[in-house]
C-alpha cells in the first residue's frame, strides 16, 4: 500500500486510543494548525504523545484540536491557557524572535534530524541566555529539510525568479526572496493551496514535504532547488508552564527525559520521513519535475546568500551572542550527526 498522510493519519487516531491514554490522570489539549493529515499531525504528535505516556507509566497524554487559533497566534493562545502545547513557526512573529534564525540560513548540509538536534545543542550552547521563548516550557527545536522553489511556470535558472509573487514564510525565506528578486507574499502555510490556485501567487518556498502535506503537486508542479536549500524554517513545540507546572514532581522530570533534544531529534525525523513522502509524491506525479541548480547558478547562489549570512549574523550579535560560533557549531553537530 502506498504511504501517505491520509493512512499515516488513520493509524496515529488509532494510536491514541491506546489503553494508556484511557488510564491517563492528565490529559494535555494540544493545538495544531495544518491539517489534520499533515506529518506534524498524524507522526510528531502520535509519537511524542507515546513517549510522554511511556514516561509517565500511562498518568499523562494528549489530544489534538484543530481551529483553536491562526498559526501567527499560537504562542499567545499557550500563554493565555487556552491550550497546553503547540508547535509554532518563528517566522510568523517577525521581531519576536532573532537567535532562531541561525538555523535558518543557507549553506547547512544535512538532513532535518541532524538539523534539529544541532539546533537544540545550539540552543543550549549559546541561545538560551536570549530567553526567547520566556513565558512558555521549551519542548524542542525543529527545522524542515532544505527549503525549495516549488512554481507553476518550470524555472531552469535563478535569473528566472526575479520579479515573481512568492509566498515567503518569514525569517530567512523573505530575506532570500528579496536577494532573488521576488515580491513576497505572506500568508500562513494552511493558505498556500488557494493562494497559488487563485494566481494570487506565482509560486511558494516550502521543503519537500509540502509536495504531500499542502497538495503543491496539483498547483506547483516544478520544483527548484540549489546545493543544502535556500533556507531551513525554524520551529518550536511548546507547553503552557502553568500546565507543566501543575504536574507532580515525579511527571516532570519523567516528561523532561522525553523533552529538550530527544524530542527535538524525534522531531527531525519526522520531518525527514515527510520530506520523503513528499518527494514521493512529485515522482509519483507524472506533470512534476524536480530541478537542481547549475554548477554556475549554484556558486551565484553561494555568493548571493554570503550577504543574507552576514546580515542575520549581525543581527544576532548585537543580542549579545557570539553568532559566528554559533554557526560554525551547528555545521559541524549537523556533520557529526
Amino acid at each position: 500500500m502506498k504511504t501517505t498522510f491520509r493512512t499515516l493519519a488513520l493509524a496515529s487516531t488509532m494510536a491514541l486510543t491506546s489503553f494508556a491514554a484511557m488510564a491517563a490522570e492528565t490529559t494535555l489539549v494540544i493545538s495544531s494548525w495544518a491539517p489534520p493529515t499533515h506529518g506534524i499531525n498524524a507522526l510528531l504528535w502520535p509519537r511524542l504523545t507515546e513517549a510522554m505516556e511511556e514516561a509517565t507509566d500511562g498518568r499523562v497524554t494528549a489530544e489534538v484540536k484543530y481551529g483553536l487559533a491562526s498559526p501567527p497566534a499560537q504562542m499567545d493562545l499557550i500563554m493565555d491557557g487556552a491550550a497546553d502545547m503547540t508547535w509554532i513557526f518563528h517566522g510568523y512573529n517577525p521581531g519576536r524572535f532573532v537567535g532562531t534564525k541561525l538555523i535558518e540560513l543557507p549553506g547547512y548540509e544535512g538532513n532535518a534530524e541532524a538539523a534539529s538536534v544541532a539546533y537544540w545543542r545550539a540552543h543550549e550552547e549559546f541561545l538560551s541566555e536570549l530567553d526567547e521563548h520566556r513565558g512558555v516550557k521549551l519542548v524542542a527545536l525543529m527545522t524542515h529539510g532544505p527549503g525549495i522553489l516549488h512554481t507553476d511556470a518550470d524555472v531552469t535558472a535563478l535569473d528566472q525568479i526575479a520579479g515573481m509573487k512568492l509566498r515567503l514564510g518569514g525569517g530567512v525565506s523573505g530575506a532570500v526572496g528579496e536577494a532573488l528578486g521576488a515580491t513576497g507574499i505572506r500568508v500562513p502555510a494552511p493558505k498556500v493551496y488557494e493562494t497559488l490556485a487563485s494566481g494570487a501567487a506565482d509560486g511558494v518556498m516550502m521543503p519537500m514535504e509540502g509536495k504531500a502535506g499542502f497538495k503543491l503537486n496539483e498547483v506547483a508542479k516544478n520544483s527548484f532547488t540549489v546545493p543544502g536549500g535556500f533556507y531551513r524554517g525554524s520551529f518550536a513545540l511548546i507547553m503552557s508552564q502553568e500546565a507543566f507546572d501543575d504536574l507532580s514532581e515525579a511527571d516532570r522530570a519523567a516528561l523532561e527525559t522525553v523533552f529538550g533534544e530527544a524530542a527535538s531529534r524525534l522531531a527531525g525525523q519526522v520531518w525527514d520521513e515527510i520530506d520523503a513522502i513528499g518527494l514521493q509524491a512529485l515522482n509519483d506525479t507524472e506533470d512534476n519535475s524536480l530541478r537542481e541548480a547549475s554548477a554556475e547558478d549554484a556558486e551565484t547562489w553561494q555568493t548571493m546568500s554570503a550577504e543574507i549570512v552576514e546580515d542575520v549574523l549581525a543581527e544576532v550579535s548585537e543580542k549579545g551572542v557570539d553568532a559566528k560560533a554559533a554557526q560554525t557549531f551547528i555545521a559541524k553537530q549537523m556533520v557529526a550527526e
